[in-house]
C-alpha cells in the first residue's frame, strides 16, 4: 500500500509539473511565435558557433526602449527590412513582449 501511494503521488506530482502554465502570457507566446518566423532568420542562432547576420535580442535590445524597438521593427534600417507591410501592429507589439522576456546573456551583462 505504501508503494502505491508514494507511485501515486509521484505521478501526481509529474503530471502537476506538466500541467503548470508557460512563464509567457499569450501577448508574449505570440510574440515567440512571430519573433521565430519572421526575425529569427537573422536574429536567432542557427547552430553552435555560427554568427547571426543580426545581433541576438534580449530585454537590453535598443536600450530597453519599447518605442525605439518599434521603429525599428516598422521602418527597418539599412541591414534591416521594414515590417509595417507585413507585420500588424499586434504582432509587432507581440514581439517586443516577447523579446523584453529575454534574458541578458552573462557575458552581456558586464559590458
Amino acid at each position: 500500500m505504501k508503494n502505491r501511494v508514494s507511485t501515486l503521488l509521484l505521478a501526481f506530482a509529474a503530471a502537476a509539473a506538466h500541467a503548470q502554465p508557460s512563464a509567457l502570457n499569450e501577448t508574449q507566446l505570440l510574440g515567440r511565435q512571430v519573433f521565430a518566423q519572421s526575425c529569427g532568420i537573422c536574429h536567432l542562432q542557427p547552430s553552435l558557433g555560427v554568427k547571426t547576420y543580426g545581433p541576438m535580442l534580449n530585454k537590453s535590445a535598443a536600450g530597453g526602449n519599447d518605442e525605439v524597438m518599434r521603429a525599428f521593427i516598422v521602418n527597418g534600417t539599412e541591414r534591416m527590412p521594414a515590417f509595417k507591410y507585413y507585420l500588424k501592429p499586434a504582432e509587432i507589439d507581440a514581439i517586443i513582449a516577447y523579446v523584453r522576456t529575454v534574458p541578458v546573456p552573462a557575458n552581456e551583462s558586464h559590458k
